[in-house]
């Protein structure tokens, strides 16, 4: 028999003006006015999905909005911490110019940092990488055939791509994910009598970075 868990990614909704200062994990609030974009996600979502989200709060008023646009009756979510935005600790309320001097210019072409670099406090990309496959491993078998539904962060979604796609790190980090934008990602265990029973598990991309806004009607 073989079981296969969907996972729908979400990135959170736009973050509200944070004057060029580095976020990462900080609690800051979003921009779910777009009410357009909300009512076509929870059409292109599945039915009685699992609903989990990480503790932020822009993960839970993204999931919110959703929930509004679908008029259906309030379900109970997940909280998982390990979905979190990366922590960029010391450097979390920096501005992006502040950074550059600390670091003398040194830059990097899609994330603060190199994958392997943890900064002062906080944790290198590698970390996320970690926390994320660990937990997507868990609940792909705690909730095995579900349609689940993860509202969350672009490190986070970067994240469960290289986990599916045996990524280096590195590598990872040139996906781009937008605000509110679906990628699904499915989790397919085989077990003896399966198509493939020498498989344990494999995984399949289905959509990167789907924005619903190319969808609207």
């Amino acid at each position: 028999m073989t079981h296969v868990t969907s996972w729908w990614w979400i990135r959170h909704a736009p973050v509200v003006s944070h004057a060029g200062r580095i976020y990462g994990a900080l609690d800051v609030p979003c921009d779910t006015s777009e009410a357009a974009v909300y009512d076509r996600l929870a059409r292109l979502l599945p039915d009685d999905p699992l609903w989990i989200t990480s503790q932020l709060g822009r993960a839970q008023a993204t999931a919110d909005a959703i929930e509004a646009a679908a008029a259906a009756d309030p379900v109970e979510r997940l909280v998982e911490t390990a979905f979190a935005e990366q922590s960029f600790g010391d450097w979390q309320g920096m501005s992006y110019r502040e950074l550059d001097e600390l670091r003398d210019g040194a830059w990097h072409r899609f994330w603060l940092t190199p994958a392997e670099e943890r900064p002062p406090g906080g944790e290198s990309f590698v970390d996320v990488m970690a926390r994320v496959a660990a937990a997507v491993r868990g609940l792909s078998v705690a909730h095995a055939g579900r349609q689940i539904v993860a509202v969350a962060h672009g490190g986070t979604i970067r994240a469960a791509l290289a986990q599916a796609l045996s990524l280096e790190p590195e590598r990872a980090l040139a996906f781009e994910i937008a605000n509110c934008s679906v990628t699904r990602i499915d989790h397919i265990a085989g077990s003896p009598g399966s198509h493939a029973p020498e498989v344990s598990e494999a995984w399949r991309v289905g959509q990167v970075n789907a924005d619903p806004r190319h969808f609207l009607d």
